[in-house]
């Protein structure tokens, strides 16, 4: 029996031990290894727990004295439910005040509530950078399920973000002219910041988007996430690389980390932007810990933006 693991062991060799252990009979016999390590089964994720990969350094983060937010919900006619939504106002503000705002997408299977890692919207709109505060700018979360910000028959997240949420900010005075409307997104909502951006050009000011679930084809997506598109026409429209000159102009911040299975997608999208954009490969996994360590610069790039 093994009883402990040391760090010069290979990662195929822990594969073999992890697939024996649990019983992973079908990843052998279908060459599971490449699946496992290119995160399409939860293997790999195990495997850069163990081996490190998954380590980032944590961002130490202080806050201000934390401004009003609010929790409400509202009956959406694109996403034919009720959904809750979160407006968090930045320290020394009130509601009823103008400011630029930030639209936050969640991942798959989060929420408004917990759509930022580590910290909540009335945090993020708090955070110091260095001991200094970001520039006042509000922040909004809401319920776009899981369908990948992008429509779905009887089911339209975009529609929920264009249609109704920024509609909703704007009468309360967020994210309307002059001031700017920044998309933020992890993972699934880090693809729907960027997805949104292109689809109505001149909506957003500006896009920071952290490990975004980019697929380089309808295959790729149907195979790992059947339900992410409806179908081959749909991923065609919202295929983010293919459209990305719909972002000239737009400021976009882009990070993903080394081990991410979603890396190659990204590397194909940053690969086409101009050199004026910030994107960013760094250590880590497709992990809480990356997501957290990402926050506070993408924020502090919208703040910057926005104002």
């Amino acid at each position: 029996m093994v009883g402990s693991i040391d760090g010069n062991v290979s990662r195929r060799r822990v594969l073999s031990w992890i697939a024996g252990g649990v019983g992973l009979v079908a990843v052998a016999a279908v060459g599971g290894f490449e699946l496992v390590e290119h995160g399409i089964l939860p293997g790999k994720y195990q495997l850069d727990q163990l081996d490190g990969a998954c380590s980032v350094t944590d961002p130490t983060l202080t806050f201000a004295p934390l401004g009003p937010s609010m929790t409400s919900h509202f009956l959406s006619t694109a996403r034919r439910r009720s959904v809750g939504y979160t407006i968090a106002y930045p320290p020394g503000t009130t509601r009823g005040d103008e400011l630029p705002l930030i639209v936050m997408l969640h991942g798959d299977g989060r929420n408004h509530a917990d759509a930022l890692v580590g910290m909540t919207p009335a945090q993020a709109v708090a955070l110091k950078i260095d001991g200094k505060q970001l520039a006042p700018t509000a922040i909004v979360t809401v319920d776009g399920g899981n369908g990948y910000w992008n429509p779905h028959p009887h089911d339209d997240p975009m529609a929920l973000v264009v249609d109704e949420l920024i509609p909703l900010c704007q009468k309360l005075g967020l994210g309307r002219s002059p001031k700017g409307l920044g998309m933020m997104g992890i993972s699934m909502g880090g693809y729907g910041a960027i997805a949104i951006a292109q689809r109505y050009p001149g909506l957003v000011t500006a896009v920071a988007a952290i490990s975004p679930a980019i697929w380089t084809s309808y295959e790729q997506a149907r195979g790992a996430n059947a339900g992410a598109f409806s179908s081959a026409a749909s991923f065609a429209t919202g295929d983010v690389i293919a459209h990305v000159s719909a972002l000239a102009g737009t400021p976009l911040r882009v990070a993903s980390s080394d081990d991410d299975p979603f890396l190659p997608g990204v590397q194909s999208f940053a690969k086409l932007l101009p050199k004026s954009d910030n994107v960013v490969f760094s250590a880590g996994c497709h992990s809480a810990q990356f997501f957290l360590q990402q926050e506070p610069p993408s924020l502090a790039f919208l703040a910057g933006q926005l104002t």
